[in-house]
């Protein structure tokens, strides 16, 4: 699983794990931890089952990703556990969405993601892109406004349907996502298709750049006419930066 070309690999203690094969799973994820680098999903938050988790992965990743995060306060009982860790929030209930502002300006949150079945069943709606479409637009505009990374969107369901899932990637990255959880390496390739810059869009950006600095800053147009003048010019940069980090 670390050699499918995913950005990163998260290894799940949560929903994925039935109660009684916890311990055995913490053991798995520890000794996985000990060979490659990864994520870790825990346990819901002050539970036993999370305290544990911590005591048996803090010193072996610095990645934790926190399911259902309702308020800053669970994010503060990880943090005072592991104090070095960067701590990726998972946003998946009501309470969740309305305090993503507050959420993504706690100390030592590196990003949010959305868990959109979760969220779907604690809203009774049925889950489709546009029944969520506002909640995870409340997402993306917490985290830029409090300067975190992009967040990514939820995972795909449906394993087989991956012209489904090339859909939701495009609307994902329209409305400011910059990936999405895969659950099944056969959805890996599509979600870095989408989610890396068109050569298009590269075009586009090296045009930019190549104009706005000509133009030693001032406000220029391309060959096609369009207005270049600095929220484009770093527009632009955001592409390219987009495209490094994808190589």
């Amino acid at each position: 699983m670390f050699e499918r070309g995913a950005d990163a690999v998260i290894l799940d203690l949560e929903d994925s794990v039935p109660e009684s094969a916890k311990g055995e799973a913490r053991e798995a994820v520890a000794r996985i931890l000990t060979e490659h680098t990864a994520f870790v999903r825990i346990n819901a938050v002050r539970s036993d089952t999370a305290r544990a988790d911590l005591d048996a992965i803090a010193e072996l990743t610095r990645d934790i990703k926190i399911p259902k995060v309702e308020s800053p306060d669970d994010v503060i009982w990880v943090k005072e556990r592991v104090r070095d860790a960067r701590l990726h929030c998972i946003i998946e209930t009501a309470r969740g969405i309305l305090a993503a502002a507050e959420i993504a300006a706690t100390p030592g949150v590196a990003d949010l993601s959305v868990g959109a079945v979760d969220l779907a069943q604690d809203l009774r709606c049925p889950g489709t892109w546009n029944s969520l479409v506002t909640a995870r637009s409340i997402v993306v505009l917490a985290s830029s406004a409090s300067g975190l990374e992009p967040p990514h969107d939820s995972a795909y369901p449906q394993i087989a349907d991956i012209s489904g899932l090339e859909v939701e990637c495009v609307l994902a990255r329209e409305l400011g996502f910059h990936g999405k959880v895969a659950i099944h390496p056969a959805q890996v390739d599509v979600i870095n298709k989408v989610f890396a810059p068109t050569a298009d869009e590269l075009a586009w950006a090296r045009e930019v750049i190549q104009v706005f600095e000509a133009a030693a800053g001032s406000a220029a147009k391309t060959s096609s006419g369009a207005l270049v003048d600095v929220p484009v010019a770093l527009r632009a940069r955001q592409i390219l930066d987009m495209e490094r980090t994808s190589e």
